[in-house]
Formats: C-alpha cells, sequence, structure tokens
C-alpha cells in the first residue's frame, strides 16, 4: 500500500471543520465528490463500526480506530459492502484491508490545518488524486460560510 497526503488551510477555528466534517448535514455535502448520494451510518465514537455507503448500497466498513474530539481521527477501512452485504474476508477486500485513513486539525492563529493522509492500492491512486483536493475545497467552502 502506498500513503498519500492532502491538506487545506481554512479560515476557522477547528471545531467548525470537525462539525463539518462529521456533521448529518455537512458530511453528504462535502463526500458528494466521491459519490453523489454519499453518506455514512456510525454513531462516531472510537471503536465503532462506519459503513461509508452511495446510493445504492455500496461502499466500504470501517471501524474508528482512534478518535480525538476536534484534533484526529481515524478510520480502519476492514472490508466492503455490496447491494447492502457487509463482506470482510472477500478476495476484493484482501488487498487494502487495514487501510488507514486519518484526519488531523491543527489549530493556526484562529486557522485549521486538515491534513488527511490515505492507505490505497495503485488502483485507486489516480482516483484519489483528482478527488481529494477537491472534497477538500468543499469542506472549506463549507466551514468559512457565516
Amino acid at each position: 500500500m502506498q500513503k498519500m497526503e492532502f491538506k487545506v488551510l481554512i479560515n476557522t477555528p477547528a471545531e467548525k471543520v470537525w462539525n463539518i466534517l462529521w456533521g448529518d448535514e455537512s458530511y453528504p455535502q462535502w463526500t458528494s465528490v466521491f459519490s453523489e448520494s454519499s453518506r455514512v451510518e456510525t454513531d462516531w465514537n472510537e471503536g465503532s463500526k462506519a459503513l461509508f455507503l452511495d446510493g445504492k448500497g455500496q461502499g466500504m466498513v470501517s471501524i474508528i480506530a482512534e478518535k480525538k474530539q476536534n484534533q484526529f481521527m481515524s478510520f480502519k477501512h476492514i472490508g466492503v459492502v455490496n447491494n447492502g452485504v457487509e463482506e470482510l474476508d472477500s478476495s476484493k477486500t484482501k488487498g487494502w484491508a487495514g487501510a488507514l485513513e486519518n484526519y488531523t486539525l491543527k489549530a493556526l492563529e484562529g486557522k485549521t490545518e486538515l491534513r488527511v493522509d490515505i492507505d490505497t492500492v495503485e488502483e485507486y491512486k489516480d482516483y484519489f488524486f483528482e478527488t481529494w483536493p477537491k472534497a477538500l475545497e468543499k469542506v472549506k467552502e463549507l466551514a468559512e460560510q457565516k
């Protein structure tokens, strides 16, 4: 697996950025860059399962590996959801199971640096180079709204 990193500086405090990232209304807005009908099913607690889904019941099964309010969230991807069914041991998941997706928020004089680092396989590298910057710009746009 390869590690990729993306950053954006947002002109608002970390608490607001955090709320945009994980808010019920805002999460589908910024993740629409990845899938127009993107949604998540989780309670956002450390150790809990998170299902990242599109409108067709496809997506990923993850665990919230670590959470520090307004500072850090780490997801460990453990499987896929295929037609609404969780698959944790399929051949589709063997190459990337255990991959991490980390969100780090760093306060900088009233602004927030949001850094996302992900583990990925070669197959998705170009896709992520194209979509992650757009997703972070959407987070920035939402967070900087009055």
